[in-house]
């Protein structure tokens, strides 16, 4: 395994670090409210990181969605490009790519996700019409499309005004709403493995954002600890905060690694389903330690709302619940692991195992040599409290 970033995925990473890194101020986050930033969504489509992931891969997408959780930014760019321009470029039909794929590169259209599927909730007719209530989807009142899967796990794709859609507010701003569907009419998308697919790319893409929310807290708790003084010298001198950041930093790590692996994976086309679901078990149960890490260690600033750390714990919490907690990930990653098990001694693959066409070629990859940013796990306690890495510590 290799996740050093090619040229095009550096200069991705690059070009969304500086976008983020000057719009996506406090103050401008402040006046933004819960609604998501149009200015700042049209800088990104402007400068074609969306249209970009497409020959970035999720790889490139995870380094993108990083540099957003390092700032929090409030734009739909996970969402879009997870549901939208990956769902449609390995599953799409020419036709729908030729439709659907210029308007989500320019930003003018969004499409969300009704991510995951529950029994019962959505039921497909042979009309092409679907029935049923999602309590929840991120960036509803944003999206002109919403990705929906049905009991069966059909992908169908719906347009937000054949919906009905009502605004819900969440723990982060992420322009949410509850999705109405009476006999909405919708497109289908993909064959049988495609919801698999679909929902590890999610999980793995919101993996990395978790991974910058988290770098993002631990970097401001950085700053403070080693710029505030108690008894004459930093709060980072003391033992407990060292060791609580050198905590919040391997955690950190972990989830980003987990992140590249299953990313990296899907790109070369190997089975990546058990991957993700670890990965989502990391960024839920990792990144909720490392939030509240970040608060704890502003000592009374962290109970501030206003303060810039507290997006952060707000963010890693929104991320945490919709990711999945920790148990019912565990639950699902056991299970697949068996049917993975069972699929490799010779039984039928089973539908759980995300991985495209050449998933075969997985058995192969095992135990390789690791190379590229996953070498930054090593050395926590050296980086964590200098304060001189900044984000990328």
């Amino acid at each position: 395994m290799d996740f050093t970033p090619t040229e095009e995925q550096a200069a991705v990473q690059e070009l969304a670090a500086r976008i983020f890194g000057d719009l996506s101020t406090h103050e401008r986050l402040a006046a933004a409210g819960t609604g998501t930033d149009a200015e700042l969504w049209k800088a990104l489509c402007g400068a074609g990181l969306v249209a970009a992931v497409e020959e970035v891969g999720l790889l490139g997408l995870v380094l993108a969605l990083e540099e957003q959780g390092r700032t929090t930014a409030q734009v739909p760019f996970a969402a879009s490009c997870v549901y939208g321009v990956l769902a449609l470029t390995t599953h799409g039909t020419a036709e729908q790519r030729g439709r659907l794929l210029p308007a989500l590169r320019d930003g003018t259209a969004v499409v969300t996700g009704a991510f995951p599927a529950r029994a019962g909730r959505v039921r497909a007719t042979g009309d092409g019409e679907l029935s049923g209530v999602v309590p929840l989807v991120p960036w509803l009142r944003d999206a002109t499309h919403v990705l929906v899967p049905d009991t069966e796990h059909a992908l169908w794709l719906v347009r937000v005004t054949d919906a009905g859609a009502e605004p819900l507010e969440t723990t982060a701003p992420w322009s949410a709403g509850r999705l109405a569907l009476d006999r909405a009419p919708a497109e289908r998308v993909g064959g049988a493995a495609a919801y698999e697919d679909v929902l590890a790319t999610a999980r793995t893409a919101f993996t990395g954002l978790q991974a910058g929310v988290c770098a993002g807290s631990l970097a401001r708790a950085v700053h403070h600890t080693t710029t505030r003084e108690q008894f004459g010298r930093p709060l980072s001198t003391n033992q407990g905060v060292l060791l609580r950041a050198a905590d919040a930093y391997m955690d950190t790590e972990a989830i980003r690694v987990t992140a590249y692996e299953a990313a990296w994976r899907r790109d070369e086309g190997l089975r990546y389903g058990t991957h993700a679901l670890t990965a989502a078990w990391w960024a839920s149960e990792a990144g909720t330690r490392v939030v509240h890490a970040g608060q704890h260690l502003h000592g009374g600033l962290g109970a501030d709302v206003e303060h810039p750390v507290h997006r952060h714990f707000l963010w890693g919490r929104q991320l945490d619940a919709y990711l999945g907690c920790g148990s019912e990930l565990l639950a699902e990653l056991g299970e697949l692991i068996v049917a993975e098990r069972t699929s490799i001694g010779g039984a039928a693959r089973p539908a759980g195992a995300a991985g495209g066409e050449a998933a075969e070629r997985s058995a192969g990859a095992e135990g390789g040599e690791v190379t590229g940013r996953a070498e930054q796990v090593t050395g926590a306690e050296g980086v964590a409290m200098t304060g001189k890495e900044g984000v990328g510590a």
